[in-house]
């Protein structure tokens, strides 16, 4: 966004746009002529269909700084290629993405090779939300595609899609997806594996203990998120 020096209000504008694209009113179903009441509830009955997965990622495209803005434009076809591959590679941003990352195909499934297409972001279930003009040409079938998802959930339960054709926060065409997926997998065990070398060397303990916090609560709370963790890894 060419901002040279990023405050936290820089950083909570950027957080404030990516869930006001969720959250913003849209049409949930097909033919919908009134706007859901009920997104919050929609958004997990569509997301969260195991208890052992309950972990979301959002991502948002496109998202610039104003002056960019006003001399960009922006195809659906482009915007959805992009946000597709965002989630088969995992990027958290439409710079750097890796189009080398892709699903794998049925020959590569059987012989079970290494490969690159075996590092892909396999989800759980997911939700794209289409805002802006011309609407009706925003296609979601590369959403679709089952190799994407795991095997245990129907394919007709794993995508969903909202759409409105009221643009969104002053871009004219806007896309965002909701996903469950292994995506947040790596910086978790990141997260739990210092967590792990801290809680060993007794770091910042005796300040937890002092307000009645065991250690019986870390290693509980370890637990919870190592059964995340290997739920998610085994996807």
């Amino acid at each position: 966004m060419n901002i040279k020096q990023i405050s936290f209000r820089d950083v909570n504008k950027v957080i404030a746009h990516q869930l006001g694209s969720v959250f913003q009113p849209a049409y949930t179903t097909d033919g919908a002529t009134h706007y859901s009441r009920n997104p919050l509830g929609e958004l997990m009955e569509s997301l969260v269909p195991h208890p052992e997965f309950k972990m979301l990622g959002l991502r948002n495209i496109p998202q610039m700084s104003e002056h960019s803005l006003a001399y960009s434009t922006f195809t659906w076809h482009g915007l959805i290629k992009h946000l597709r591959q965002m989630l088969i590679a995992n990027a958290k941003m439409e710079e750097g993405i890796n189009w080398q990352v892709h699903l794998p195909t049925e020959v590569a499934t059987r012989n079970s090779s290494l490969s690159a297409e075996q590092l892909f972001n396999r989800s759980v279930a997911n939700l794209a939300i289409f805002r802006g003009k011309d609407i009706e040409g925003a296609s979601s079938e590369g959403f679709r595609d089952p190799a994407m998802y795991t095997p245990w959930l129907p394919p007709d339960d794993s995508f969903s899609i909202w759409k409105t054709p009221r643009s969104f926060n002053k871009y004219e065409k806007s896309a965002t997806l909701m996903s469950n997926s292994q995506g947040l997998l790596k910086p978790l065990d990141c997260i739990v594996g210092k967590a792990w070398n801290m809680f060993a060397s007794k770091a910042y303990v005796h300040q937890y203990t002092k307000y009645g916090i065991e250690e019986e609560d870390f290693l509980q709370c370890f637990t919870t998120l190592e059964q995340i963790i290997s739920s998610y890894s085994t996807l």
